[in-house]
């Protein structure tokens, strides 16, 4: 099992599900299985688990990692923004439970004919789904200046936008890139005192062209209100995010349902209907400990934001 994915916050993520109450989970990020084997060890026989993943190989691995529990599981090729139509498909009206784990995997990320690390030369993909049809390769040829400049911007947070679209639209002038390590080194050229970056300068253009190439970031604010709303009165949702933006929209969906009641506050008394449906069980997300990321680097990023559905 030692060449599985290890899973982020494995404690902290039992210990809000609460496994012990559930009949049907939901991973909507599944992986190769690593949430899922233990939430599958954690709950009783009666527990099924529902596992979503775009990815065809991911749900390779996941099947042979939880191969023990083969009469408990049900996967599904398909993208955890359709879990609507996921449920009804699958004749289920009611979940218990329901993790993401936002983002890219260990095994995508180590696997250079992806192209999601800049530390393996390998195709300029960066696609979940291989089945998708643009790559980041396409996206860099197909986009206007404005447009890629926006996506460097906003999904990297980048300050140097510009100078990056500049460089690449200078090497393109030559020839289309193809490789992860072209690009590095272009966007790298490109940065200003690149050598005082604490992380490679390029790992913010990355993150964006994958977040831009996926569609990673506009489907999770509703994604999110629909898994919500497919749960049970004390079912329990848990998100982990690895970005700044996935994060917003978590905590900004999480406090919406709490809140409940979405009129002006000019207005003396409630006319909307709307109840408080989730009670946030993380005021501050939690964090994997010094000792988690000494074991599993790719980890210090992670953040778990925790809520239970209370009004059904």
């Amino acid at each position: 099992m030692s060449n599985y994915h290890l899973p982020v916050l494995p404690e902290e993520t039992l210990k809000f599900l609460e496994p012990s109450q559930m009949d049907w989970f939901v991973d909507g990020t599944l992986g190769d299985g690593g949430h899922a084997e233990l939430i599958l060890k954690s709950t009783p026989s009666h527990c099924r688990l529902l596992g979503i993943d775009r990815d065809p190989n991911a749900l390779k691995r996941a099947a042979e990692r939880l191969s023990l529990y083969k009469e408990r599981i049900l996967l599904v090729h398909g993208n955890f923004k359709d879990i609507k139509e996921i449920l009804m498909k699958e004749r289920i009206e009611k979940i218990d439970g329901f993790l993401l784990d936002l983002g890219v995997s260990s095994p995508q990320l180590d696997t250079p004919e992806r192209g999601f690390s800049l530390k393996n030369d390998g195709p300029l993909d960066m696609r979940m789904n291989p089945e998708d049809p643009k790559t980041a390769a396409d996206l860099l040829v197909e986009s206007s200046d404005k447009e890629l400049y926006s996506i460097i911007k906003e999904y990297g947070e980048e300050r140097f936008s510009k100078r990056i679209v500049r460089a690449i639209r200078k090497a393109q002038a030559d020839n289309p890139l193809k490789t992860t390590f072209q690009l590095a080194r272009i966007v790298r050229d490109a940065s200003p005192q690149a050598h005082h970056f604490r992380i490679d300068p390029s790992t913010r253009t990355f993150q964006a062209l994958r977040i831009a190439v996926n569609n990673e970031l506009e489907p999770l604010r509703q994604a999110l209100k629909d898994f919500l709303f497919a749960l049970n009165k004390t079912g329990r949702a848990l998100v982990i995010s690895f970005h700044s933006l996935e994060d917003r929209i978590v905590k900004q969906v999480f406090a919406e349902k709490a809140k409940g009641c979405v009129c002006p506050p000019k207005i003396p008394i409630c006319i909307c209907g709307e109840k408080s449906s989730l009670k946030i069980l993380t005021k501050k997300p939690v964090r994997p400990s010094l000792l988690e990321i000494k074991k599993n680097p790719r980890a210090s990023s992670a953040k778990l934001r925790a809520a239970v559905k209370i009004y059904a």
